[in-house]
């Protein structure tokens, strides 16, 4: 069985809902805390936790968490470590396989401590995949786990910080964040999604207010990105985020498969477009055929009414 490694990556005082859904899949791993004041965050996750704390760390960067996740992973003899997918574990777990030659993996569903398994074809097939290098690295899909039951108290240890010379030549300046109202589309538990049905963008007011009442975030798909409708932040498919929300509401969407690889693994689909012949309605487990400037307003009442 594999000795694994998990990376818990934070934001703003919080490990991210999908790397404690990667600790919680798979059993007895460990996990590793990277960054400046992050050892509250050790606390209650019922297993080993390296935090490895200090000042040079507070900045998101890569290179650094490379540094002190390889020196780990060979002290402590991991032979596998696992991500949750975002642009920062993408490039940490890039710059840690060229820096161990160890194989990465991408896009993984499924891992049971020796191999693991992910879509191909345009998420038209599960295929298994394996490593052949000494170290395994792999990433997961996001939203492809629940991070589960998670408790109980940690075994919280310390590991050095070493950074090579040349991580420190590059410096963050600034760091924006794209406004937004509630919840992002990565961690929401409901989704609605606004397509080129919504007819122009001044009408993502519609997609807004139903999310507003839903407790849930605003995504979009490509061809309304593409035309400057909404912010790539919130783009849902082949060429933006996978997501995997209890609840995902699209919204004038016809489901081109591109699309459709990045919400299918939604819990429940719900679909509004007033052509009966969408290919939406092939894979929705709720279809209404109708006018959405007619319905959504009236869905949005609804909802704000039983909520009330």
């Amino acid at each position: 069985m594999a000795k694994t490694l998990v990376f818990l990556e934070h934001h703003e005082g919080a490990v991210q809902k999908g790397a404690l859904g990667v600790l919680a899949k798979v059993p007895d791993a460990h996990g590793a805390l990277v960054g400046s004041g992050v050892r509250a965050l050790a606390n209650g996750l019922g297993t080993t936790v390296w935090v490895i704390d200090d000042d040079s760390l507070a900045a998101p960067l890569p290179q650094p968490r490379v540094d002190v996740l390889a020196k780990l992973v060979r002290d402590e003899g991991y032979d596998t470590v696992l991500f949750a997918q975002s642009v920062l574990a993408a490039d940490v777990a890039a710059g840690l396989a060229a820096r161990l030659e160890a194989g990465l993996n991408w896009g993984l569903v499924d891992f049971d401590g020796e191999n693991g398994r992910a879509p191909a074809l345009q998420d038209t097939v599960v295929v298994d995949v394996g490593w052949t290098s000494d170290v395994r690295i792999g990433i997961f899909r996001a939203g492809a786990l629940d991070a589960g039951e998670l408790g109980g108290p940690s075994d919280v240890r310390d590991a050095a910080v070493e950074l090579e010379s040349f991580s420190s030549l590059a410096t963050m300046v600034e760091q924006a964040h794209a406004e937004q109202q509630g919840p992002s589309i990565e961690e929401a538990d409901v989704i609605v999604a606004g397509g080129r049905g919504l007819g122009q963008p001044e009408n993502f007011s519609l997609a807004e207010e139903l999310a507003k009442a839903l407790g849930g975030a605003v995504a979009a798909t490509r061809a309304v990105v593409d035309a400057g409708w909404y912010p790539y932040s919130a783009q849902v498919g082949q060429t933006g985020k996978t997501v995997a929300p209890k609840l995902y509401v699209a919204l004038g969407i016809s489901g081109a498969i591109q699309h459709k690889v990045g919400m299918q693994g939604s819990n429940v689909i719900v679909a509004i477009n007033k052509d009966p012949n969408a290919p939406i309605f092939e894979f929705a487990d709720l279809g209404v055929v109708g006018d959405l400037h007619e319905i959504v307003p009236k869905l949005t009442e609804l909802v704000r009414a039983r909520r009330s």
